[in-house]
This record gives structure tokens, sequence and C-alpha cells, in this order.
């Protein structure tokens, strides 16, 4: 893949090229009605290195130069060329707007946590790197007959286009089985509650270890259900998006036992015996890998930033400890498993990457 052909790519989809004074670094840009696409070109195969702090600095250097030219709404993606995907993936990985191009194999890399297309440019892309020479001629009777080559000319689109199987679909289902079994307790009483409910009395009496998950889909009231569920959804939608679906519901169901057997070791600890329900330690689980996700995003994640997520979390603990019967220890249980669980994950898979009483008075809410 030379040069001269991506060059011409880019030129005959109407993108205006800026060089630079080393030829490893291009972008491209065209206006469009919502702003400017500028797609930033950086040729890894010619022995270049660059700390992850000059990438974000050349990032940071385009946006500002669109932004000299007017444009205030700049949509920035990274093009990495590169024979070695493990040393690009090393600036890639955490960035959500870039994508590798392998040339050794002429494939397009797209991880799970990255933008599934840009204005249509990946399936320009992936026709372009099959045969270059038969897109580029393409391309140039398609631009003479005056069709546009680059569809979907704005982020809603690009949205559109995700497919059925990137939507976070783990939340989604735990949100409903919450949702549900709310419900059937609205009509069968206390039945589940006396048989689901978490407490370390009733293990101890009966072994019953099962108590640790039934209780995580249990809630004291409407209340309490929607606080939770309000959160999880919004919270627990992107997480799942950026580790993928099956860690998320491997964090999530961890993060909640955490918190339960947090719980139990305070009832032991205190001598205070009690019986809890709630998502919450999960919930905070959730959060606290969010935490560490917005860290890792040098401080923010979509509308997420780490002030906002610190207090939101330091908020909900401290309402915890200044009220009464609500259930810390799951909470703190929760939020540091969750952490833990995160940070673990992105260190082995970097490329991987979403109480008060009840009425009856005989519940701690989680």
């Amino acid at each position: 893949m030379a040069a001269e052909q991506i060059e011409r790519l880019f030129e005959i989809n109407g993108y205006i090229k800026v060089p630079s004074n080393l030829p490893e670094y291009t972008f491209y840009y065209r206006i469009e009605n919502q702003g400017s696409t500028v797609i930033h070109v950086i040729d890894y195969r010619q022995g270049l290195y660059i700390s992850e702090e000059q990438y974000r600095h050349l990032k940071a250097k385009i946006t500002e130069f669109m932004q000299a030219k007017g444009e205030q709404e700049v949509h920035l993606l990274s093009l990495i060329l590169s024979d070695d995907t493990e040393k690009a993936k090393q600036l890639c990985v955490c960035d959500s707007f870039c994508w590798m191009i392998d040339t050794r194999s002429a494939r397009l890399i797209i991880h799970e946590n990255q933008v599934y297309d840009f204005y249509g440019w990946k399936g320009i892309l992936e026709r372009f790197l099959a045969d270059p020479d038969i897109v580029i001629q393409d391309t140039c009777r398609n631009a003479g007959a005056g069709e546009h080559t680059v569809n979907d000319p704005g982020p809603e689109n690009m949205r559109q286009k995700k497919p059925l199987r990137n939507l976070p679909w783990v939340n989604i289902c735990l949100v409903a089985v919450n949702v549900t079994v709310f419900l059937i307790c609205t009509f069968t009483g206390r039945m589940l509650y006396n048989k689901g409910a978490l407490g370390v009395a009733f293990i101890i009496e009966d072994s019953s270890y099962y108590r640790l998950l039934t209780s995580m889909f249990l809630h004291a009231d409407t209340g309490h259900l929607f606080s939770n569920m309000i959160v999880l959804y919004y919270v627990g939608g992107i997480v799942e998006q950026r580790l993928g679906h099956i860690f998320y519901a491997v964090l999530y169901f961890l993060s909640g036992i955490a918190g339960g057997v947090l719980s139990m070791g305070y009832e032991l600890l205190s001598g205070d015996y009690i019986s809890s329900v709630g998502a919450s330690g999960a919930v905070f689980g959730v959060e606290g890998a969010l935490l560490l996700l917005v860290i890792l995003h040098h401080g923010r994640l979509k509308s997420m930033t780490f002030g906002k997520v610190a207090f939101v979390i330091a908020f909900s603990l401290y309402s915890g400890f200044t009220s009464t019967d609500i259930n810390n220890a799951a909470h703190i249980g929760g939020v540091l498993m969750g952490f833990a669980l995160a940070a673990v994950f992105c260190m082995l898979w970097p490329s991987g990457v979403s109480g008060r009483d009840g009425k009856d008075g005989n519940f701690d809410e989680n």
C-alpha cells in the first residue's frame, strides 16, 4: 500500500490534505454541514515511535488548527498504518476514535471499544485494502456521475449503522430481570423475600449461599428499584460497550457478590444481623469500573468526566453513612471490586478497553 494511493483515495473523496514537516504525519479534512471531518494518518512503518502523550498532543493541535479555521465542530479519527500491530495498539487501544491498518495483511482493525464507523469510511477502507486500484477507479467514476462516495455524513447516522450485537444487551437484560422480579414480588407477597434476602444468619443456619445472587434481584420498594435501575441503565451501558458483554456480566455479578460477602463480614464483626436486598453492590461495582475507565481515558469518557463520576460515588457513599438502615458494606465492597476487576481486565486485555427500610421495615437496601 503506497502513500500515493492513500492520498489519492482521500483526494477523490473530497478531502483536503494538510502536510506536515514529517511525512509520517498527515491529516485530511473535509467540511460537512455539521462541522468538519478529519482523518489523521500516522505511518508507523518507518521505525517511527511516539508516546501516548505526543499522540494526544498531535490530536489536540489538529483540533486547534481546524478551530482556527472557524470550524467549531471537529470530528477527528486517527488512522495508524503499521506492520507491527502490537506496537501501534499501545497508542490506539484507549482511543475510541482510532483505527489501525495492518499493512502486512492489508486488514482494517477496529476494536470493540472504538467507533464502528466514521462517516462511511469503514466500508471505503475495507474495499480499498482489498483492491486499491479498483476502488479508486470506481470512486472516480461515481464522482464523475455526481454520486457521493462518503455516506452517513453525521454522528447520528454513524450510530444508526451500529450493529445490534454492539448494543449493551447484558445491561438491558439485567434491568429487565430486576424490574420483572419486582413485579412478581408485588403479586406473591413476601415469599421471594423470605427465600432470597441476604443475611449471614440465614447462611449459617441452612448454608443458603444462593442468597448472594438472589438478593441482588430483590428490591424493597419502587423507589429503591428506580434509584438502582436508573443508574444501572445509563452507567452500565457505557461500561458494557467499553469492556464487552461477557466481561461486563462477570463484573456485575462478582461486584454484587463481593458486596454481599463484605456485608456478611460486617454483620459478624458488629453483631448487627440484618436482612438485606438490592442490586446496589453490583451497581456500585459498575460505577467503580466506570471510574477506572474514565481515568484510563485521561479524565473524560463520552459525557462522563473524572470529577462527575468521583462525585457521584463519593456522594452516594456519604449519603449511605449519614442515613439509617443503609447497607454501606455492600456499597464499599461493590465499588472496590468493580474498580479492581476493570483494572485487571484492562491490564490483561488492553484491546478489550458500559439502604433505607422497606415499607415493612424488615429489609436493609443495598
